[in-house]
């Protein structure tokens, strides 16, 4: 029984009936009820509160805030941040276990998770679950915000994720885990893989078990190519700090623009931290780059205008971006991007890297080569997980193999790649098949002795151990077979065309709700694969509010009281449907301090 369940046992008398005026706008009728003031209830929406807006517990002691509820109702007691604090960890107890009844009812879950300091360097490791619901609902929850001490070694970052798993109940329930390119997270998953194989719980031999976050191999990639470039970036950002920091010297900027006609563009000071903004910075940049030359005659102090030569290779590192800003963007434009999003960039990753790879430039075609490289080391391999998600998008289907596979690996290794696809897709269905004939025959049984007991009194009568006709006809029924399966069924369907311009509206989980009782089985595999992150962006949020939680003010918080903090924000933003906030995937450090990004806007 949790702190606010003793209150409210031991004040349910407490509670006052009071008189509400209830005031109709459209004609200005009132009406006057009773309701019933329950401080219970109060006091547990103010720790929602606290643990939702991350405020500290002393914020119920504050004079102003509690003359506000007391003006609202007389009622209101003013409690200390003690007792808000011992709210707060009734509430994440009572969510947790709310939680874990949810669980209970679901059959694969995915997971995410991540590593991270604290500026007090202490360090914590984040578990996030990932599944779809029956109604076709994505959902995320916090599970674990746990202090792990150095060193981070793969042994123990397995140990610190089958503590979790036994704790929440889903250890069985496992189908992938999705983490960062770091070694360690390499051995853990090697661990957890064979450990879960021993048991017999992964699907297709654990093929889609570790899974590698996209958002992070595009941003090593990405860095390869701003590395190149550095000195450059550094001019670039250093002479727009330059400008921005005296409103003369802006003016004068400004009114070159004009002469130019460059009125509607806009120049953009980057956040260093987040590349893709640094790409904006460079796009926009490019823009102005007969501004900043007039700008240098004028000012004898501008030491940051580039030459021409740096000016190409800015434009030919911002054409090698742009389809990598592309994935970016899929990431952040979404709350929750599936699986099935990211082939179609990978492809035009590859074709860019190809076409620039050829490049009569010696210093693109040197960067594209080294770019390349480090795509074939991760994306090399036929991306599984990608490929199938991609199957199961009834706007793609096998179709988008057949066109991307070709343009990403030469031959023969496409058309080998194309089968291994469709054969393992194959093996995964079949294994749903298993799973559910054998659920069928269970249900079937339990039916049949239902009916036998309830005909048990007439074929006494009859002196006989005969089998119904309906249940003889439901043992003919489990013999037949159909000739086609769902999943050729679903293959040889033609492709569902999106109505034109609503493509990007297109929700796959849609229409796999809407075709479920058309694919029975199919959907169930399509449920899961989907549910499957291929970032650890969701996990990463969770270090932001980290951040916040653990500023220097509140270094000393015990790491169950950070946990407490951080998962019951995350489980009230659930319960009441709130939005999450996230972080920009491409940030290296999250928890740092956003700077100002600066726009410069010509009139």
């Amino acid at each position: 029984m949790n702190t606010l369940e003793r209150y409210y046992q031991k004040d349910s008398k407490k509670k006052r009936k009071v008189l509400a005026v209830d005031v109709k706008e459209s004609n200005g009728v009132s009406t006057i009820s009773n309701f019933t003031y329950d401080p219970m209830n109060a006091r547990e929406l103010c720790s929602h509160m606290i643990l939702y807006h991350e405020y500290p517990f002393t914020f119920v002691e504050d004079v102003l805030f509690n003359k506000l509820i007391s003006a609202i109702t007389p009622h209101w007691e003013t409690i200390s941040w003690v007792t808000a604090k011992s709210d707060c960890f009734a509430t994440y107890e009572l969510e947790k276990k709310k939680l874990k009844t949810l669980l209970r009812g679901v059959l694969k879950v995915n997971i995410t998770t991540d590593m991270w300091t604290s500026g007090e360097e202490v360090s914590y490791m984040v578990v996030t679950c990932h599944f779809i619901d029956s109604d076709w609902h994505l959902h995320r929850h916090v599970l674990n915000l746990c202090n792990v001490s150095p060193p981070h070694t793969g042994v123990l970052i397995a140990d610190a994720l089958q503590k979790c798993f036994q704790d929440w109940e889903i250890e069985n329930k496992i189908y992938s885990i999705t983490v960062d390119n770091a070694r360690e997270n390499d051995v853990a998953m090697r661990i957890l893989k064979n450990d879960f194989n021993l048991k017999k719980s992964l699907s297709i031999g654990g093929n889609l078990f570790h899974v590698r976050c996209c958002a992070h191999i595009t941003n090593l990639l990405v860095q390869d190519s701003l590395g190149e470039i550095g000195d450059i970036i550094d001019c670039i950002r250093e002479g727009i700090q330059y400008l921005v920091a005296s409103e003369g010297r802006l003016k004068q900027f400004i009114d070159i623009a004009k002469q130019l006609q460059l009125t509607s563009k806009k120049l953009v000071l980057d956040v260093p931290t987040r590349w893709n903004s640094t790409y904006l910075m460079l796009v926009a940049a490019l823009e102005f780059k007969e501004v900043f030359s007039m700008y240098k005659d004028m000012d004898t102090s501008f030491h940051w205008a580039l030459r021409v030569d740096d000016w190409v290779k800015v434009e030919n590192v911002c054409q090698l971006l742009q389809v990598f800003n592309n994935v970016t963007n899929i990431i952040l434009r979404s709350d929750y991007p599936t699986a099935n999003l990211f082939l179609f960039e990978v492809w035009r990753m590859k074709q860019v890297l190809a076409e620039k790879c050829r490049d009569q430039n010696e210093n693109i075609k040197s960067l594209a080569q080294k770019m390349n490289a480090k795509f074939e080391k991760y994306w090399g391999e036929c991306s599984l997980l990608m490929a199938i998600a991609a199957v199961l998008d009834p706007s793609g289907k096998m179709r988008i193999i057949r066109f991307c596979f070709p343009l990403i690996y030469q031959e023969p290794e496409a058309t080998t790649n194309i089968e291994f696809v469709l054969t393992v897709l194959h093996e995964l269905y079949n294994e749903y098949v298993k799973e559910h004939n054998s659920s069928v025959m269970e249900q079937n049984v339990q039916g049949n002795a239902c009916e036998s007991s309830s005909n048990s009194n007439s074929i006494s009568m009859v002196g006989g151990n005969a089998q119904s006709g309906k249940a003889r006809f439901r043992s003919f029924l489990r013999t037949v077979q159909p000739i086609k399966s769902e999943l050729q069924l679903y293959l040889e369907e033609g492709l569902y065309i999106c109505d034109r311009g609503s493509y990007e509206k297109f929700n796959a989980l849609d229409w796999w709700k809407a075709n479920t009782s058309k694919f029975r089985i199919l959907s169930k595999l399509a449920r899961d694969i989907l549910s499957i992150p291929i970032t650890t962006v969701s996990s990463e949020s969770t270090f932001s509010a980290g951040g916040k939680v653990l500023d220097p003010y509140r270094a000393s918080l015990s790491a169950e009281t950070v946990q407490m903090l951080i998962c019951g924000a995350d489980w009230v933003r659930a319960l009441y449907e709130l939005e999450n906030k996230s972080i920009d995937p491409t940030e290296e450090d999250p928890t740092e301090e956003d700077p100002t990004e600066f726009q410069i806007v010509i009139p």
